[in-house]
């Protein structure tokens, strides 16, 4: 008697596949090559976690089930055919009609799962798309909405039962059933909140903004497993030195399920780690200043674009994987190896170069060695052992470097008003460091409390303020050597110091300090809120202290020291050495305005030497030879200048 109702149902069904495999493909002719590629990725997701419930042991156990995985297989056969020429479209077509083929063979559901999995990572790299979130997930967030959106249908503890499940054909899915979950990636789960699963109740959340679909994924993601399982994860993070290895940034952990993962692990950690580090997103850290993952998905997703014709958006992209992705793990980097660090930011820069006029092949080439390099900053940023003394040495090492240039500007300033016996004007050189000082705390507060601090922000303040205080430094320079050369020192002191020190030149003064400590104290400050983490503090306070002190002794040599010179010696002394900090900074703040994006770059294969402002590209070399060439022309004219008695009394103004 229930023979007819089968067919009928049975007809009904097959009809509807069919009519969804139709309609998937004509939506997917008309869709950009990312999310054609995303979509063949989640008919492939399907395959490889659902086709174990149609057919088990060469026998069909779910008719309808069956005829879905062979219309998903076809489907995406189809519609990687569909895709824009690529060198491994061919490769990934063959791999499409093998696993089509699998599948029309009934074969083991490991093998069919092994070859959809396969056919999907390769799609990814050759078609690349993002596949991991920009930001940490909030899984508060996923938990309000999971109560709010799904739990009618899948339960409130995701066990497939809410009040609304009895009435829905097919059943909502029991997301919280271990077997079915440790097939699932967070991206196959994103994938099916984002797009919703045809023929069925489970419906697109696309309007959802992506920050929320994320956090909903993550949340779904944990609900399979116990707080012991989380438990025990946390314990396998913390003293298992492999587990850190195996999952090492969020674009790894997205792609990545409990099964994925046993191949690298025992079945045991690999389920405690899941649980934990889904539960916990945090604690890899990457997305939540930007991180290599997310350096890496930029770069595909600037290729993608590229490939689909939009150069624009394609340089935005590449922009946007340097200063949103790279910039905020530098610090970190430059501590562990520094010679990884200035490889990636020069390949950075000329990435974006030949993103700006290469073809399409040289964009690829020069994007999968960044990739290769990333690969390496992730596992050069791992945790190990020699945290604490990597930490103490970055920071000793940042203040250092960071805080010399600075140093030497005032001092030059303090020396110089001690030498024209001008004390009453120190403290607004003195105010002006002080003041500095206080802004860079107060800016690290606003960047680790307040507000995210952007790479460009961040790249335009230091390049606009080395330029200023380049052009400053350089008209100082000038004068004084004209005056060192002139010989006349005392009767100028005498006579026009009083006079030229006035409010608004010691205003003037003040403001250099400022901007002079301050653009170095910008950058510190934001290096050390990037370099903080749980258990490595005391060492970077430790390296900061000591960075001080030495510092403050190099201050105090360096004001004795200029003090004693004679008064032409002094000033040709400090004339050749604000010169020379005004040639660096040119470089600096070139190369900042660069990495902002506000110009572009034409890279040059020379070593970078960031203590001399050079740079591997031609425009901070351009604007440091132009700044030398104005010294140099400054120099010769101020010495033919010279009256014939300068000689004369630069002699005597020396006793």
């Amino acid at each position: 008697m229930n023979s007819r109702p089968r067919f009928i149902r049975a007809w009904m069904t097959a009809l509807f596949i069919a009519w969804m495999a139709v309609a998937l493909s004509s939506r997917a002719a008309q869709l950009p090559a990312e999310e054609k590629a995303k979509q063949v990725w989640q008919l492939l997701d399907y395959v490889a976690v659902d086709y174990g419930g149609a057919v088990a042991g060469g026998a069909v156990l779910d008719a309808s089930e069956y005829a879905e995985m062979q219309e998903f297989t076809g489907a995406a056969e189809q519609q990687l055919g569909e895709l824009p020429p690529h060198p491994g479209r061919d490769a990934l077509l063959k791999q499409a009609t093998a696993l089509r083929t699998a599948v029309a063979n009934k074969a083991d559901a490991t093998q069919v799962a092994q070859l959809a999995h396969a056919l999907a990572t390769d799609l990814q790299k050759a078609y690349p798309f993002p596949v991991a979130p920009t930001v940490t997930p909030d899984l508060r967030r996923g938990a309000q909405l999971f109560q709010a959106q799904c739990s009618a249908c899948h339960g409130a503890q995701g066990h497939g039962d809410g009040p609304l499940a009895s009435a829905l054909d097919p059943k909502p899915t029991a997301l919280s059933e271990p077997e079915r979950a440790r097939e699932r990636s967070l991206f196959a789960l994103h994938q099916v909140i984002s797009n919703g699963v045809k023929g069925t109740a489970m419906a697109s959340f696309a309007a959802l903004p992506d920050e929320d679909r994320w956090a909903l994924a993550f949340f779904v993601g944990t609900l399979p497993y116990s707080d012991a399982d989380k438990a025990a994860g946390a314990k396998q993070w913390q003293g298992n030195a492999a587990a850190p290895q195996s999952i090492t940034g969020l674009e790894a952990l997205t792609q990545t399920s409990e099964h994925a993962l046993a191949d690298r692990l025992d079945p045991g950690s690999a389920k405690s780690l899941t649980a934990y580090l889904r539960s916990n997103p945090q604690v890899l850290g990457a997305a939540k200043a930007g991180g290599a993952a997310l350096a890496k998905s930029k770069l595909a997703q600037s290729v993608a674009a590229l490939r689909a014709g939009d150069r624009p958006g394609a340089s935005k992209l590449a922009l946007s994987a340097y200063l949103d992705g790279f910039e905020p793990i530098e610090p970190a980097l430059a501590t562990r190896d520094r010679a990884l660090f200035e490889k990636i930011e020069s390949s950075m820069a000329a990435y974006r170069a030949t993103m700006t006029k290469g073809s399409l092949d040289e964009v690829q080439v020069a994007e999968q060695g960044l990739q290769h390099l990333l690969d390496q900053a992730d596992k050069a940023l791992a945790p190990s052992a020699n945290d604490a003394a990597a930490a103490f040495v970055g920071s000793l090492t940042i203040l250092l470097r960071e805080g010399l240039e600075a140093l030497l500007v005032v001092v030059a300033m303090i020396a110089f008003l001690k030498k024209a016996e001008r004390k009453d004007v120190l403290v607004y050189v003195h105010a002006g460091w002080i003041a500095a000082l206080a802004a860079g705390g107060a800016t690290w507060a606003i960047a680790t409390y307040l507000v995210d601090v952007s790479g460009a922000s961040r790249e335009l303040t230091e390049g606009f303020s080395s330029l200023f205080a380049a052009v400053v430094l350089l008209g100082v320079g000038m004068w004084m050597h004209q005056k060192s050369v002139a010989g006349r020192w005392q009767v100028y002191l005498k006579e026009k110091l009083s006079a030229a020190l006035n409010k608004r030149a010691a205003w003037f003064l003040f403001s250099l300090a400022f901007i002079a400590v301050y653009r170095e104290v910008f950058e510190t400050v934001l290096f050390y809120a990037a370099l903080w983490t749980e258990g490595n503090g005391w060492p970077l306070l430790a390296g900061l202290a000591s960075g001080a002190a030495l510092l403050g002794v190099l201050a105090v040599l360096l004001v004795r020291t200029s003090t004693r010179l004679p008064i032409g010696q002094f000033f040709a002394a400090s004339s050749l050495l604000v010169a020379v900090l005004a040639v660096v900074l040119a470089g600096k703040g070139i190369a900042g305005l660069q990495e902002a994006g506000l110009l572009s770059t034409s890279p040059i294969p020379i070593p970078r030497i960031d203590v001399l402002g050079i740079y591997p590209s031609w425009q901070p070399l351009l604007a440091q030879a132009l700044t030398l060439a104005v010294v140099v022309v400054a120099f010769l004219v101020n010495v033919r200048a010279r009256p014939p008695s300068a000689q004369t009394s630069s002699a005597s103004s020396a006793h």
